[in-house]
């Protein structure tokens, strides 16, 4: 183990924010006395490719300076090793950062939080959802919600949540409930229908959409939360209500809590930390402590784990 600090940077987050972001998070970080490198890839694959490289090579920590998708590139390289991980959260949405409680859009803030961490050895253990063959730490989205996802992404204007809220209103106007085979842990296989279900390691997406307002990244579970058969009228009541996380007391919504979940529709493509998986059928599994972040550790209320849990005293009203 060196004592060098690798900068995992996206030049591109939030339209020029991640490259702005790392010249005063290096700069922190030195003032503090440790050695930074920075690892800029070409694309994708490149940039996986040299974080792994990085992780390998032992590098203290790795720092991801950018948005969710670049975490979901830093998760890959650094779940299930040693390698702890910090989080400078300077995308458009930056729901991994949120539900971490960690600064966002303020990267000196955020890499002093590192450093102070280095300094006095203090590391998070947090739960970690992989789909796919792929680590997440946000939400995977099915449904209604991968179909704004993906109208989301091919949108350049406007930035952050406002972007999810204009791809919602355009897609309400092909909106239906999809048919869904929804199998919990070693449970029995429910054919429902339902608008969306979400599948959150931790709690928001979108910007700020907590569709899984109880996610605990602690707890070993992934939880589920089902939005059953509704009309237009409905869901234009429900989803501004998932910015505050109330929607799960409506009657339309149920919401579980399991270590794996099987999912199976036709036409739905999966989306994790806002990236596209593919097509359904996918199976998402929880991978406890399977990163230690650079943060001091936060006592989260624990929650009795019953599986599955019911959260609305109305079940039939969500279709399972």
């Amino acid at each position: 183990m060196t004592s060098e600090i690798t900068l995992f940077v996206n030049p591109t987050a939030g339209r020029g924010r991640g490259a702005a972001a790392a010249r005063p998070a290096a700069r922190v970080l030195r003032e503090a006395g440790f050695r930074v490198r920075t690892v800029v890839g070409t694309d994708a694959e490149d940039a996986a490719r040299r974080a792994k490289e990085a992780v390998a090579a032992g590098t203290a920590a790795l720092v991801a300076v950018g948005g969710d998708g670049l975490l979901s590139l830093a998760l890959g390289a650094v779940a299930g090793t040693r390698t702890p991980l910090g989080v400078i959260a300077v995308g458009s949405g930056n729901d991994f950062g949120r539900s971490l409680g960690l600064p966002v859009r303020a990267p000196a803030e955020a890499a002093a939080v590192i450093a102070r961490a280095l300094r006095e050895d203090t590391r998070r253990p947090i739960d970690l959802g992989r789909v796919a063959g792929r680590w997440y730490g946000t939400v995977l989205a099915t449904g209604f919600d991968s179909r704004v996802n993906d109208r989301g992404n091919r949108m350049r204007l406007p930035l952050g949540r406002f972007r999810y809220d204009l791809a919602i209103l355009a897609e309400l106007a092909a909106f239906k409930p999809t048919a869904y085979r929804l199998r919990l842990d070693d449970g029995p296989v429910r054919e429902i229908e339902a608008t969306l279900i979400a599948v959150g390691n931790s709690t928001s997406y979108g910007g700020g959409m907590r569709i899984c307002a109880d996610a605990r990244l602690d707890d070993g579970l992934l939880d589920v939360t089902v939005v059953g058969p509704c009309g237009r009228g409905t869901l234009l009541k429900v989803f501004p209500r998932v910015y505050r996380g109330t929607h799960l007391s409506h009657r339309v919504v149920t919401s579980y809590r399991a270590g794996r979940v099987e999912l199976d529709a036709v036409g739905l493509t999966g989306y994790a930390d806002g990236e596209p998986l593919g097509p359904l059928p996918l199976t998402a599994t929880a991978h406890p402590a399977a990163v230690r972040l650079l943060a001091a550790p936060v006592k989260e209320k624990r929650r009795p784990n019953p599986e599955p849990l019911w959260k609305s005293p109305r079940p039939e009203a969500g279709g399972v």
